[in-house]
Order: structure tokens, then sequence, then C-alpha cells
């Protein structure tokens, strides 16, 4: 089940950068979290720039957990881009995305994940 976890994330991703909010949460569990209160925030942060691409510069198979090291960039109306790097760990439980977590240390993370360097 874990590389299918790691193909959810993958897609997830890939629909997101597509510029489809809502089809890149169609794995995201409507119970987990108050859903349509993320979709709206992840939609207006995405709206006020003019675009921003998600960088998973890897994807590592932690079981129920994928850890994700990234490099996002988002372009302004002007052209400045800005990057950020971090870590995020993403939790798929029989199927949906149930919880997504910032880390700003790789080893942080993959400790949370269960895994060490």
């Amino acid at each position: 089940m874990s590389q299918e976890n790691v193909e959810i994330v993958r897609a997830a991703i890939d629909t997101f950068n597509r510029g489809d909010v809502d089809a890149a949460l169609k794995d995201v569990s409507r119970g987990a979290f108050n859903f349509e209160q993320f979709r709206r925030l992840l939609t207006a942060f995405t709206d006020s720039w003019e675009s921003v691409t998600l960088g998973a510069d890897e994807l590592i198979d932690a079981g129920e957990d994928v850890v994700m090291p990234f490099t996002n960039v988002s372009r302004g109306r002007d052209g400045i881009e800005v990057q950020a790097r971090g870590v995020w760990v993403w939790t798929i439980r029989d199927g949906p995305i149930v919880r997504v977590c910032l880390y700003q240390e790789r080893q942080e993370a993959l400790e949370a994940a269960g895994l060490s360097e």
C-alpha cells in the first residue's frame, strides 16, 4: 500500500501544478479537518500569485506517511519569484490523505514518519 500512497501524493502535486486545486484535493479526507475551510484558504493563496508551483524534490515512502522535501516557487504579479523550502509529511490511511504536516528540517520530518537518515 505504501507505494500507492506515494502515487496519491504525486498525483495531488501534479494536479495542483496544472492549476486545478479542487481536483488536487480529491484524495483529501473530508472528515480529517475542516476541508472546506482548507480548500478556500488554498484557493485564496494561489489566487494571490501569478503562479504557484509545488516542487516535490523527493517522495520518500514511509508506510502510511510520505515524506516530501520540497522547493515551492511562487511568482508575483510583478514577475518576482519567491522560493520556499521545507518538508511535508503526508499521512494517507486506506486511500484518503488525512493529514499534511510541515517541517522545516528534513531530519525532524523523517523522525516524525518513523525514519532516520
